[in-house]
């Protein structure tokens, strides 16, 4: 392994809190079954894919990660049209559904997730931008893909902490592909992602880290109970408001939020609250 890839310090053993309240394993089993009808019939239509309005593609997102009994409580919204980089922090993989669910994006994705069942052709066919997180000499021209497609005015997903942290801790945004939104001379769109028990407080249960197993977190996924999405678009940082790539990125960075998180059970007209009781997948 590379020097310079970015790790985290998070493992399973280290970060996974014992498991809180759980459902009946017959229902983890459903779950894990709806999610894999989605993802197949997302391959299935996925040559289809530009001729789906953006509404609907948001619509199966909100449906793949609510199959895996997830509530998402979405709030703010990002530009639906014009080329824009999408950021985020980096926990679990169902970061790549929830971000997709603020907008369909090109999503820049390690070389490793080719190989996932599933998932992985569902990437490609998506339009998947892939990285050899491995190799130095090609992030230059991973940088220069991704200013190409926002000048071709797509939205493009990263997460540029480049691995996923259980949470509770969290990396600093690398600043490379930042300099893609400074030579495209499109806007960035910070978002904030977290995820919380049914009581409000931090759960760990989605975060995928480490040497953990991609069937050990479904199966941790799908078996939680009242496990909730929180994603919190971030006002948009325009073209030219910084003018260099460590400025954009420490810009961008998630912030802890702040002032009392509103109530699951009656949620503000601004924030909108997705579960599998509320819309039926």
């Amino acid at each position: 392994m590379s020097a310079w890839l970015p790790t985290a310090p998070c493992t399973p053993a280290a970060c996974l809190e014992p498991a809180g309240p759980t459902v009946a394993a017959p229902r983890a089993v459903l779950r894990l079954a709806a999610l894999a009808a989605l993802l197949l019939a997302g391959i299935a239509l996925s040559p289809l894919g530009g001729r789906f309005p953006a509404c609907w593609v948001r619509s199966w997102c909100r449906a793949v990660v609510r199959a895996a009994g997830v509530r998402i409580r979405l709030t703010g919204s990002a530009p639906a049209e014009g080329g824009v980089l999408l950021v985020a922090n980096h926990i679990s993989w169902l970061d790549i559904p929830l971000l997709a669910a603020v907008r369909p994006a090109r999503m820049l994705a390690k070389s490793e997730i080719r190989r996932w069942p599933v998932a992985g052709r569902l990437a490609a066919r998506g339009g998947a931008l892939f990285i050899e997180r491995d190799r130095l000499r090609a992030l230059p021209e991973t940088v220069a893909r991704i200013g190409a497609a926002l000048r071709a005015g797509a939205a493009v997903a990263v997460f540029p902490e480049g691995s996923t942290w259980c949470g509770g801790a969290r990396g600093h945004f690398r600043r490379a592909v930042f300099q893609a939104a400074l030579d495209a001379r499109v806007p960035v769109q910070p978002v904030r992602l977290s995820y919380r028990d049914a009581g409000g407080g931090a759960a760990t249960a989605a975060a995928f880290v480490g040497e953990d197993t991609l069937f050990a977190s479904l199966w941790r996924v799908a078996s939680a109970r009242g496990l909730v999405a929180e994603v919190e678009v971030r006002p948009l940082i325009p073209a030219g408001r910084h003018h260099d790539r460590r400025a954009l990125a420490r810009a961008a960075e998630p912030r802890p939020a702040t002032g009392p998180r509103p109530s699951l059970l009656q949620p503000p007209a601004q924030h909108l609250t997705f579960g599998p009781r509320q819309l039926s997948t």
